[in-house]
């Protein structure tokens, strides 16, 4: 019978973990295993391969997470967690403290607006929310590498550990570009990326035994007038939006590979019930601008649908109304490109538009929940402190832009 090397397993892997780097440090021939090999209490993977995009702020956001699971019979407590260029080891981003305890969230709370927790217990997991950001694409990495600094805490006290967890490849190419869905006027791009918590960009789904951030990159659209106003008379009333029946356009020429109707439009104010997953984004077309890039239009109009599944749709056509059918409580177009033809199970990917107008900010977080039980339709806004044309450039969330 072959001898057991430790009767605690649990602890002889803590023991292994705390040891491997001093251990490892003494040999001087060529072992069958790594020096730098080691056991870590935390195991990591992201949920995406990673994609820069050049946003509103003038900076290259990477926007991605990191989803950690604690390995031990020990709480993990994790201090710092560094984002560093595999090639040359620069940091690129830093969360330690306040910082990353915003960021840091039990797996079971992760689409909540909830208060953060740098612990993790044992066989439980926490997502990480991640932001690179850089001036120029030059800037970002090719490979990034994930180092924590923590502390197992045990009974006899804590454990200072070090690890390099998961490296991730970045994806190089250029998002797509795309023209505006929507018709010319001043539209309110809300719960789009990256530094606020939203439904969209914090909203993790396990889906057929996977887990995936589906809406990393959606924008939700809302039309406003110059007074910035996104319903005016009676909030009761569809018609009262000013988003309303108005048009949809498609984005990029490509082919239409769903197209849904038949949901009734919600009655505003009050949020519905949610509906059953099939019906989440209500009415709406999927186009196939190549393959792994479908564009999805949702909330639409019934009835208004003007494209079917195969046909063929050129830049600008039109292709329905909006509506407000589906998880939506006021009339909006939820909009974003999705890596397959559907909305559940997909990964979500980042996309720059040719060309709008930046204006203004919305100062104050008003949510399509709460958007109609206002005492009026205006929202809380401040100019641009840049405003002025942008050119293949994605609007981050809360942004007030201008289309032609």
């Amino acid at each position: 019978m072959a001898r057991r090397i430790c009767r605690l397993p649990i602890l002889c892997g803590l023991f292994l973990a705390l040891f491997a780097a001093s251990a490892g440090a003494k040999t001087d021939d060529n072992p069958g295993i790594s020096p730098a090999t080691q056991f870590t209490p935390l195991v990591s993977r992201v949920l995406t391969r990673p994609q820069a995009v050049k946003a509103t702020d003038g900076n290259f956001h990477l926007a991605y997470e990191l989803l950690l699971t604690n390995a031990i019979g020990a709480r993990v407590s994790v201090e710092t967690l560094e984002l560093r260029d595999g090639a040359d080891g620069r940091v690129v981003l830093s969360l330690t403290g306040e910082a990353l305890q915003k960021e840091m969230v039990p797996i079971g709370r992760a689409g909540q607006d909830a208060p953060g927790d740098r612990s993790i217990e044992s066989s439980a997991s926490a997502i990480v929310w991640l932001d690179v950001t850089a001036k120029s694409k030059e800037d970002i990495p090719k490979t990034i590498d994930h180092h924590v600094i923590g502390n197992v805490v045990t009974p006899a006290g804590p454990h200072r550990f070090e690890s390099i967890l998961s490296s991730v490849e970045i994806d190089t190419s250029d998002p797509v570009v795309l023209a505006s869905p929507v018709s010319p006027g001043i539209w309110l791009m809300s719960e789009g990326c990256c530094k606020d918590f939203t439904h969209h960009r914090h909203g993790l789904a396990p889906i057929d035994g996977g887990l995936y951030v589906p809406q990393r990159f959606a924008i939700d659209f809302f039309r406003l007038d110059d007074e910035h106003r996104t319903w005016i008379g009676d909030p009761r009333r569809l018609d009262s939006y000013l988003s309303y029946d108005t048009p949809v356009f498609a984005a990029a020429d490509g082919v239409v590979v769903a197209s849904s109707d038949g949901r009734p439009d919600q009655k505003p104010p009050e949020p519905p019930p949610i509906p059953p997953i099939g019906d989440t984004v209500g009415n709406h077309v999927i186009i196939e601008v190549r393959p792994g890039v479908h564009l999805l239009y949702a909330h639409m109009k019934p009835g208004s649908l003007m494209v079917k599944g195969g046909d063929r749709v050129t830049l600008g056509q039109q292709i329905g109304r909006i509506g407000t059918t589906g998880n939506s409580t006021t009339p909006h177009l939820h909009f974003q490109v999705l890596t397959k033809p559907t909305f559940f199970p997909s990964d979500s990917l980042p996309y720059v538009f040719d060309r709008f107008d930046l204006v203004g900010q919305e100062t104050e977080r008003v949510w399509d929940d709460n958007l109609g039980l206002r005492p009026d339709g205006a929202i809380p806004y401040a100019p641009a402190k840049n405003p002025g044309p942008r050119r293949l450039e994605m609007p981050l969330d809360r942004d007030i832009v201008r289309f032609d």
